[in-house]
């Protein structure tokens, strides 16, 4: 799992900085810490020294910091008092913990150190449970890493020939196939589950953009949350399937809470 996700993030990250590369004026230390030493995909502001972010704030280190003890916590307290047969439900409590450890805690302390030295560097996460329509999720909170290279690399390119609505749809179809190919062949089972959720997020997308979502009001407030939070909690047993959960990180929580 770890050493596909490894190859495809850097051949996209690549990608990234070699379009940026030429079109950026900047020094070669921003270019080798983009590609080694940062997660996001906005290569073009991290390059760029005139991109000037504001000192992140004491309140801001110490947020980054709960989370992610909240996210070891759960990896090294809470998953290991699930009883041992309890499978499943243990990999998603370790598995939880490690995308609060990870994605909104370390990565976070690290977009926070770029900040602090004067590199533009936006947290991937940024608050999506905060999100007003599933638009928004997708679009402005949840792993905005992905969603910087999706725009340039599949969205841009496709929206002048097929329209906003059909390129937008395909980012999602792009996103699912990806995490079959990094969730579901390690696991060897769940095959096309993670692509069907990726699909149903599109489909959802496209009702919230409808005539019929807009008289719902989907498009934000208290029935886009709802929305929002019943399209991307609901079926995510079909992103992170059972043979992905038991046979992959079951057995990476356990080796990395014997070290």
């Amino acid at each position: 799992m770890w050493l596909l996700a490894v190859a495809i993030f850097s051949g996209l990250k690549w990608v990234t900085w070699w379009r940026a590369r030429t079109i950026v004026p900047h020094k070669a230390w921003r270019s080798a810490a983009y590609l080694l030493a940062w997660p996001g995909m906005e290569a073009d502001s991290f390059l760029d020294a005139r991109c000037m972010p504001p000192k992140p704030s004491l309140a801001q280190w110490l947020y980054a910091l709960i989370e992610a003890s909240f996210g070891a916590g759960f990896i090294w307290v809470v998953a290991r008092r699930v009883p041992s047969d309890w499978g499943l439900l243990q990999g998603w409590v370790g598995m939880a913990g490690l995308i609060f450890l990870l994605h909104f805690g370390s990565l976070r302390l690290l977009a926070l150190f770029w900040q602090s030295v004067g590199v533009k560097a936006s947290p991937i996460m940024s608050a999506p449970a905060l999100s007003q329509s599933l638009s928004e999720f997708w679009g402005k909170r949840w792993n905005l890493g992905f969603r910087q290279l999706a725009h340039e690399l599949i969205f841009r390119p496709l929206c002048r020939r097929i329209g906003i609505a059909a390129a937008g749809f395909l980012v999602f179809v792009a996103s699912g196939l990806i995490h079959d190919l990094v969730i579901s062949l390690p696991a060897r089972g769940g095959y096309g589950l993670p692509t069907g959720y990726f699909v149903l997020q599109g489909i959802g997308v496209t009702v919230e953009r409808s005539f019929v979502g807009e008289r719902l009001g989907l498009r934000g407030g208290l029935p886009g949350w709802l929305f929002m939070a019943v399209f991307t909690a609901g079926p995510a047993f079909w992103l992170f399937h059972p043979p992905f959960v038991t046979r992959v990180m079951v057995p990476f929580l356990r080796a990395i809470r014997a070290l």
